[in-house]
């Protein structure tokens, strides 16, 4: 089964969210408006508001990559799992 390119698996969203955090914590401009220091949580944050800057390449099992739509993707992993990440 090939996964849709309209949903990220969990593995991705930690990956999304950790490097996101990473970049974070090495300087890069926030794009919400908080006063959380943590940059996790800061990178929780802008996946809820889906502006999370990165895209996603997926390797398919015939050596294809394809782009995911990201922000359709979060929105889609946003309510299937209830808003939580």
């Amino acid at each position: 089964m090939i996964w849709p390119n309209d949903r990220l698996t969990r593995f991705e969203v930690a990956r999304l969210v950790s490097a996101r955090a990473l970049q974070i914590a090495l300087g890069a401009p926030v794009f919400v408006k908080t006063v959380e220091l943590s940059p996790i949580n800061t990178s929780k944050l802008e996946f809820k508001e889906k502006i999370i800057p990165i895209t996603v390449k997926r390797k398919l099992p015939d050596g294809k990559e394809t782009v995911i739509d990201v922000k359709k993707a979060i929105e889609n992993w946003l309510v299937d799992n209830k808003g939580e990440i």
